[in-house]
């Protein structure tokens, strides 16, 4: 027994460091590769693993863990700000397509208790892959990953009552109805246990924990406390996933926030690939070749359904056009509790064997093909919107003693409201149609356009201008544009934004003499801030940070007609430091003479 756990886990990790690697090289993901591991080691492909229903229970743990690690992130707060979008979005796209599915399945002439139940269970996604998605595709913070996280946390919440309704329409109605209400106090009693207990028990065993010195006992209490709530959620017939982020949520605030990510990280990755690996395993092909075109035309069938309900969720929720389509696709499958759900219907009798087994394969398959969805979104969708950032420039209305801003970002948008504050009359340009529609719904006029093009610029008016703000992202894109107005308008006063000190250096050398490295006023303040923290006195704390910038400069100024040589760079480099050293030593030996000078007295 133990020899052959130890060789499961041999071919499970093998079939993961073979198959993911190759499959992130060919473009297809690296939950594509799991799955397609799963299927190459599972009962119909070689064979090599036998107990798919046992590892797909132990691997559902890591769905658990990356929703307890989500509810670490989300504070109560967030989340009660998130109220809207997820029983808004949430509802509608559950309810969407339960009747869009439903109808179609009645349609069909199926039985209407059959249809419901299967349109149900077919209404939730799969939290594991849409979240491990998002996360590979870093959309997590982005409109669409917002509304893709709220549709699913309503989902695990919708499974309870969709089991719940299970043993009403099949043949014990009347004992699903007492156990119901009996489910609905436990449930009650047990998150009302869980919040108490968040917090008045579990911090403070974990700082009795943390004074012991032992990481190995706290990273084994972090385990102890997820499987537990996980459990007890499982006997209360919750989602464990659902019970974990509760638990994970109301420790988001606490001081051990970061140290349990940390700690459970590694083990909710392992899992999650476990999870995938099983459910490639789980994909019964022996039900799908005795009916193949019945079952593919199942799984086409439901995904038109489910992707069509989504993109029109999507426009509701006001995503981006550009994201529309891959949010359908990211929440297109089929979810993990769709196989709970067809259990519970098979032991009501709501409806036979045979079709629980022929759902649960339509579910496994569109988990398959999620990530082939995926592919095609960036290889035909996607490339049609970048193409749609090409558009003709907009016609610019001609303007006098006016200041360009190029690039309306973050940087470009504070400098340009300042601007405007004071009467300054503004022609803005930006390359991103997505910002441009944004800004100019709050009533602000932007031009879409490349700036770095002269016929661009002359139509901007950047003969008559007074000034020009370069504050585009892109550090090329800066350079470029400082050129080409240095050939063609070289009386036009350059004032830009340099996102490093490299940068910097370049822009100098292009002539821009009025320059704001992006970070270094912020941080300037943020140390300022530090210091009077600390007990250093309000003037004392200022003058520290206005010497420093100061010093910087001049240091900046010293270096610069070096910066290409090396050896001579380091050299001014090294020096600078030692003034800067001597000048602080030189400050602490005069801080009791400025004493009285010191804003707050201290």
């Amino acid at each position: 027994m133990e020899h052959g756990l130890l060789l499961n886990a041999l071919i499970y990790l093998a079939a993961a460091v073979i198959a993911v690697p190759i499959a992130k090289k060919l473009g297809l993901g690296a939950v594509l590769g799991y799955l397609l591991a799963g299927i190459a080691i599972g009962p119909w492909g070689l064979g090599l693993i036998g107990e798919v229903e046992d590892i797909l229970h132990i691997s559902e743990f890591g769905v658990v863990l990356l929703l307890f690690v989500i509810g670490l992130e989300l504070e109560p707060k967030r989340l009660w700000a998130m109220r809207r979008a997820i029983f808004g979005r949430g509802a509608a796209q559950v309810l969407g397509v339960t009747g869009a599915l439903c109808a179609a399945a009645m349609l069909a002439g199926i039985d209407w208790k059959v249809a419901l139940i299967a349109a149900l269970g077919l209404s939730l996604s799969s939290t594991a892959i849409a979240l491990a998605t998002l996360d590979e595709r870093n959309l997590m913070t982005t409109p669409t990953g917002s509304a893709s996280f709220a549709i699913l946390l309503f989902q695990d919440m919708a499974a309870i009552p969709m089991i719940a309704i299970v043993p009403l329409l099949g043949v014990a109605a009347a004992e699903g109805s007492e156990q119901g209400w009996l489910g609905v106090l436990k449930v009650a009693a047990v998150i009302g246990g869980l919040i108490f207990a968040g917090r008045h028990l579990v911090r403070p065993l974990l700082r009795i924990i943390v004074k012991t010195g032992m990481r190995e006992i706290f990273t084994a209490f972090a385990l102890l406390l997820v499987i537990a709530i996980s459990l007890l959620m499982q006997w209360v017939g919750m989602s464990m996933a659902l019970g974990a982020f509760m638990a994970g949520m109301l420790l988001a605030d606490s001081e051990y926030r970061h140290a349990l990510e940390t700690d459970l990280e590694p083990f909710k990755g392992l899992l999650l690939g476990l999870f995938f690996i099983a459910v490639g395993m789980s994909v019964d092909f022996g039900v799908f070749m005795a009916q193949p075109w019945l079952i593919l035309g199942l799984v086409a069938a439901f995904l038109c359904i489910k992707i069509a309900v989504l993109y029109g969720i999507s426009k509701i929720a006001e995503i981006a056009r550009s994201q529309q389509a891959l949010f359908a696709f990211i929440l297109s499958q089929g979810g993990e509790f769709a196989f709970v759900v067809f259990g519970a219907a098979e032991a009501a009798k709501v409806f036979s064997a045979e079709v629980a087994s022929m759902l649960v394969v339509v579910v496994a398959l569109s988990m398959v093909v999620t990530p082939l969805l995926l592919i095609a979104h960036d290889r035909l969708i996607a490339p049609r919107y970048r193409a749609d950032k090409t558009r003709q420039a907009d016609r610019i209305a001609p303007n006098d003693e006016h200041v360009i801003i190029a690039g309306f970002g973050r940087f470009g948008q504070i400098v340009g409201r300042l601007l405007t504050a004071n009467g300054v009359k503004l022609t803005v340009l930006d390359h991103d149609p997505d910002q441009i529609d944004l800004v100019r719904r709050f009533g602000t006029e932007v031009f879409y356009g490349d700036a770095t093009r002269i016929d661009l610029l002359h139509a901007a008016g950047a003969a008559r201008a007074r000034a020009l703000v370069v504050a585009v992202d892109d550090i090329d894109d800066s350079l470029k544009l400082v050129d080409a107005v240095r050939r063609t308008f070289p009386d036009l006063k350059i004032m830009a934004r340099a996102r490093n000190v490299t940068h910097y250096f370049d822009l100098r050398d292009r002539g821009v003499t009025i320059i704001q490295r992006e970070t270094f006023e912020a941080a300037l303040m943020l140390g300022r801030d530090v210091l009077h923290e600390l007990g250093f006195g309000a003037y004392r704390a200022r003058q520290a940070a206005s010497k420093f910038r100061l010093f910087n400069l001049r240091s900046l100024d010293k270096i610069y007609p070096y910066y290409k040589d090396k050896e001579q760079f380091l050299s001014v480099a090294k020096q600078a430091r030692e003034e800067l050293e001597a000048m602080f030593a030189m400050d602490a030996e005069l801080a009791e003479d400025d004493r009285q000078n010191r804003w707050d007295g201290t």
